[in-house]
């Protein structure tokens, strides 16, 4: 196997939760050897969060295979000073504390960069680490809320409908800092500086608005629920249901693959219904859902395999593994925990279906990390000793 594209780069992971985790997968995923600092007396405290199997979460297997574990009271003045030996030699370290709390802790980003001046601090805040909301206390539906992207979802003149995923934690937090991540490592390589990453949720989720804040900009219309051409506004663009309660997504924007589309179900082609305003809008709907709700949702997908009309099946979560696609493009894999069993598992899309660690048990590996990063036998007995180790 080719060696991995971040293999060699060393990151320190004080988050818990979604979106630290979720990020340090992506760069263990790209070959970095990332370790799991967390509190002795809690961890991350999605391991206990259920459905869980011999007292593992299932989300937490997920986030968190190929990283080690290191149990440190960061509280404890010697915890302290380890993790700052740590950062010497560390490139990364990734935090999603309050704004101030890492200050509080005396590991701060001056005194870390005073440590490491090539250390690349990445923090992941709700709100930014300035402003007047920087401590303020949110969750991802906050945070969507303020960016205005929950404005955007659901029907026309009705109230906003909450997404079914973490857009926020993930595509906001995580993936953003992902890539602050991987251009400071590049931007290091020039100067030898690292550089502090202030990631806030709120702006990376904002920011999936830039296209609609475009148009605004040059005078269209303010966008909304339910009326923009890509979210609810256009009968040729949604979400149908069929007869066994089950739903088809149709996206035939382009005339070509609204003809195609009408074709297939047998209904008339008429392509000035792509342009028509609401009430026609509607109109089209309506009839399109009349004939869709005559088969089952497979059934239908059976014609659309004849045709290229945009149309594809909603999937439920427990039939992607089976889909063709996936399984041709190797998205799942299987670990096998000991007392847990077997796990299936998702590869990122820059990862491979593979893990080399499983998720770790709260301090698994504290010993062999602290090794690693120069301490030596009886430092760590002492340490142990003292009670800063879990």
């Amino acid at each position: 196997m080719a060696a991995r594209p971040l293999a060699g780069i060393r990151v320190l992971d004080l988050t818990r939760l979604y979106p630290g985790p979720y990020l340090t997968l992506v760069l263990a995923d790209l070959g970095a050897d990332v370790a799991k600092v967390e509190d002795p007396r809690l961890g991350d405290y999605l391991r206990e969060l259920p459905p869980a199997r011999a007292g593992l979460s299932g989300r937490f297997l997920a986030l968190n295979r190929d990283k080690r574990s290191l149990a440190l009271d960061l509280k404890h003045p010697a915890g302290r000073e380890v993790l700052l030996r740590m950062v010497e030699r560390a490139d990364v370290v990734v935090e999603s504390f309050r704004p101030g709390v890492l200050d509080r802790l005396g590991v701060g980003w001056s005194t870390l960069s005073a440590r490491n001046p090539r250390v690349i601090l990445c923090s992941i805040s709700g709100y930014g680490q300035t402003g007047p909301y920087r401590e303020r206390a949110g969750h991802d539906l906050n945070y969507i809320a303020l960016a205005g992207v929950l404005a955007m979802t659901g029907a026309a003149g009705g109230a906003p409908v909450l997404p079914g995923v973490q857009l926020a934690d993930l595509a906001g937090g995580a993936m953003w800092g992902a890539v602050g991540i991987l251009a400071a490592l590049v931007g290091r390589q020039a100067t030898g500086q690292g550089r502090h990453l202030d990631i806030s949720m709120t702006e990376g989720a904002l920011t999936l608005l830039a296209a609609e804040l475009g148009s605004m900009a040059v005078g269209g219309a303010a966008p909304t629920r339910g009326a923009g051409t890509l979210n609810g506004g256009l009968a040729c663009y949604g979400v149908y249901a069929t007869a066994d309660g089950k739903y088809l997504s149709v996206g035939g924007l382009e005339p070509k693959f609204w003809a195609a589309f009408n074709q297939a179900i047998g209904r008339k082609v008429d392509l000035s219904e792509l342009i028509l305003p609401p009430e026609g809008q509607a109109r089209v709907r309506a009839e399109v859902q009349t004939i869709l709700a005559t088969r089952s949702r497979d059934a239908w997908m059976a014609t659309f395999a004849k045709t290229d009309a945009c149309c594809e099946p909603v999937l439920e979560l427990d039939e992607l593994a089976a889909h063709p696609q996936h399984r041709a493009r190797g998205l799942f894999f299987t670990t096998d925990h000991p007392g847990v069993g077997p796990v299936e598992q998702l590869r990122t899309p820059v990862g491979e279906a593979a893990a080399t660690r499983l998720a770790p048990k709260l301090g698994e590996h504290s010993n062999e990390l602290l090794g690693e990063y120069g301490f030596s036998d009886s430092e760590v007995a002492t340490l142990r000793g003292d009670g800063v180790l879990g």
